[in-house]
């Protein structure tokens, strides 16, 4: 397809992607308010709507593979875009992130993240952002669900590189919980910035778990490894070339 077509087509897949975002929030706000599973129902409901128009407006295809986790896990996630949060919420039963504080004030958004447990964290120095995240994760891991965190602790473009962060470690070693790496190759297809949106099959792919009680310094390289070979494959197989 022209590149003008896929550009057109892109900005009227965005549109009525936050116009169905702000529709779905009015239609679930009073049943989330009485019911945290209608939360869910809703957040479901969206991100499903999100894959369906995506493959159908700018042919854009989403697949998950491995297992999706069922039970109270940390899930070790790469963060390409916002596409990848879709596919995570479309399946996870619960998803509760990890998330920047300032995002709770987006219009909607942020809303039904309290709503559904995510956990809202300061960005500061380094010492104080792992304290509160600790201490909030602590706090909030009374509401059950699949606790989703970014190592790198934002989107990194294909090709970029970006450190794993330590907090996802000590995260790990608190709760004492199974964690999920999960990979990813959105970014492909789906930037972190402008309006083009790329056809092609975009894949999210949870990996075998790493049981709890490993040393954090072990653990991390672990994850790190196993996260950004796995993301690197996807993307090499969807095209992408380093």
């Amino acid at each position: 397809m022209p590149r003008p077509v896929q550009w057109l087509l892109s900005l009227v897949f965005i549109a009525q992607m936050y116009a169905a975002m702000a529709l779905a929030a009015v239609i679930f706000a009073i049943p989330s308010i009485l019911s945290r599973n209608m939360a869910f129902v809703g957040v479901h409901t969206y991100a499903n709507w999100v894959r369906w128009t995506a493959a159908i407006l700018i042919g854009l295809r989403s697949e998950v593979r491995g297992p999706v986790p069922q039970t109270e896990v940390i899930i070790a996630a790469k963060h390409q875009s916002f596409f990848d949060i879709i596919l995570l919420c479309s399946v996870l039963p619960r998803p509760k992130f990890i998330m920047k504080r300032e995002l709770i004030w987006a219009p909607f958004l942020g809303q039904y993240a309290l709503r559904i447990g995510c956990i809202p964290v300061d960005r500061g120095k380094r010492g104080a952002a792992i304290a509160k995240m600790k201490e909030d994760v602590a706090h909030g891991n009374a509401e059950p669900g699949q606790l989703v965190i970014y190592p790198q602790g934002t989107r990194v473009a294909p090709g970029d590189a970006k450190p794993y962060k330590v907090g996802t470690g000590l995260l790990y070693e608190q709760l004492g919980q199974t964690c999920v790496p999960a990979a990813t190759n959105v970014g492909v297809f789906w930037p972190k910035r402008g309006i083009l949106r790329r056809p092609g099959l975009a894949v999210l792919e949870f990996l075998p778990p790493v049981a709890p009680g490993l040393p954090v310094a072990e653990f991390m390289k672990l994850i790190e490894t196993t996260v950004e070979t796995a993301s690197l494959k996807l993307m090499r197989d969807a095209g992408w070339s380093d």
